[in-house]
């Protein structure tokens, strides 16, 4: 059995909790393959190709702790609610899913138990260990994005969005203005499309400085590549929280 959750630098002193919630491909043995074929299972609609790199090392760079999960999205989408279909989708871009087909109650609740109770579970537990002592983490989820979907290219290379409160997310982007990267508030995806699950569980209800990152995956080609990206975001990342406590919103 894989384990569904990986914890990295738990006692970390820098001021923010990074997670990862697309972080891994790997189908569990008691969740079989779902029908698809290997080129499936490294595709993207598996998981965010490059963004675990991105996020252990902005871990090591931030000093702060690292949340991830470490099953296929396919088995369990860790940014949708149980009673979201995207959580188990039958069809995700232009791929069938074919073990997501009239998924009966009793299975959806047994991916569920094995999966996302553990993953939310555990960012909750970091997260209040952290406030029990006197922290207030700005809470950053870390991912990735095909440059490609439906056919249409994607122009923007990194994006920032946010739930209910934008501040943190428009200091990101103002910091990021002098990175060589296209550079967009709520894109490819915003709060509309359903993707701020995990931010909406855990850091709205702490009214915490947050962001939900997302970087084009062609740009995370290998391990050079992402520690490169890392170090850039590292630096975005201190200096928007430090406009962000300068603003009179620490978080």
């Amino acid at each position: 059995m894989i384990e569904q959750t990986e914890l990295r630098n738990a006692h970390g002193a820098g001021r923010f909790l990074l997670v990862c919630e697309h972080a891994s491909n790997a189908f569990p043995e008691e969740f079989g393959d779902l029908g698809l074929d290997a080129a499936v299972r490294e595709a993207h609609v598996a998981w965010d190709p490059g963004a675990l790199g991105v996020a252990r090392r902005l871990s090591d760079l931030l000093d702060s702790p690292l949340v991830a999960a470490t099953v296929s999205r396919l088995v369990y989408d860790c940014n949708r609610p149980p009673d979201a279909t995207g959580a188990m989708p039958p069809k995700s871009e232009v791929y069938d899913i074919f073990g997501n087909r009239d998924i009966r109650p009793e299975e959806r609740l047994a991916r569920t138990e094995s999966v996302y109770l553990p993953f939310h579970t555990a960012v909750s537990q970091q997260l209040a260990r952290m406030l029990a002592l006197g922290q207030r983490p700005v809470f950053v989820t870390v991912h990735s994005f095909t440059p490609v979907w439906f056919g249409q290219k994607r122009d923007v290379q990194f994006g920032i969005i946010h739930d209910t409160d934008p501040h943190y997310a428009e200091a990101v982007v103002a910091a990021a203005r002098d990175l060589p990267l296209n550079v967009a508030l709520n894109e490819p995806y915003s709060a509309a499309d359903g993707v701020v699950h995990t931010l909406r569980l855990h850091a709205t209800p702490h009214d915490l400085a947050h962001a939900m990152l997302e970087i084009r995956n062609d740009l995370l080609g290998d391990t050079a590549a992402q520690e490169a990206m890392a170090g850039d975001i590292a630096v975005v990342l201190e200096r928007a929280l430090a406009a962000h406590d300068e603003d009179g919103r620490a978080a």
